[in-house]
């Protein structure tokens, strides 16, 4: 007979009154393995920036629209700031074998001060997109804004933009559209980083 599989229960009270990281990291790994990206993004003054974000949200490919959450902007959010006032910034996947680096970005660093130089990246420029993408970065993604949402409830932002271009290696895709994400970094909460492995790719499902 099997043993029983110890079981934890937590109510939302018991949640809220937990400590602070340890509530931010269960509530976030309770969303599960996300893909991981750093959003390059430059000043109206020329300063580049980059940085990590675990929150990519497909919204529709008719136009192609992707979305991410931002944090409050209580306090100075480089990224945000920068995507209002160019209304251009990149997507950038990571590759596992790079992932420190990566995670680093998510530091606070000034305002002045480069995340690429910080971390030891390099920021690329390709076609007439303003913003930064990383040159590591096997695939690239350009974007333009098109709408912010403030999400009241908990004063979080959600930064909607539509594709402009896309760049990656032809090896990476398949006839049928689908890109392969292989040795690209998955991300569990805050600081839990993943690989991802193949299973399988299915038919369109019909009754």
């Amino acid at each position: 007979m099997q043993n029983e599989v110890e079981m934890v229960s937590m109510t939302a009270d018991e949640i809220s009154k937990a400590e602070k990281l340890f509530r931010t990291k269960f509530i976030n790994s309770l969303a599960g393995i996300r893909q991981v990206v750093l959003i390059g993004t430059k000043s109206n003054d020329g300063q580049e920036n980059v940085a990590i974000f675990n929150s990519l949200i497909h919204l529709g490919a008719h136009p192609p629209l992707l979305g991410f959450i931002s944090r409050p902007d209580s306090v100075e959010r480089d990224t945000l700031r920068n995507i209002k006032e160019s209304e251009s910034y990149t997507l950038n996947f990571v590759h596992k074998k790079w992932l420190k680096e990566a995670h680093q970005t998510s530091a606070r660093y000034q305002k002045e001060e480069s995340e690429f130089e910080a971390v030891g990246l390099k920021p690329e420029y390709l076609g007439q997109c303003l913003a930064p993408f990383v040159k590591e970065s096997a695939i690239k993604v350009e974007l333009k804004l098109k709408q912010i949402l403030n999400i009241e409830i908990n004063k979080t932002i959600m930064v909607i933009g539509q594709i402009e271009c896309v760049h990656l290696p032809k090896d990476r895709l398949a006839k049928d559209g689908l890109v392969d994400p292989t040795d690209l970094l998955l991300s569990g909460g805050l600081d839990a980083y993943y690989d991802s492995d193949f299973l399988d790719q299915l038919p369109y499902a019909k009754p």
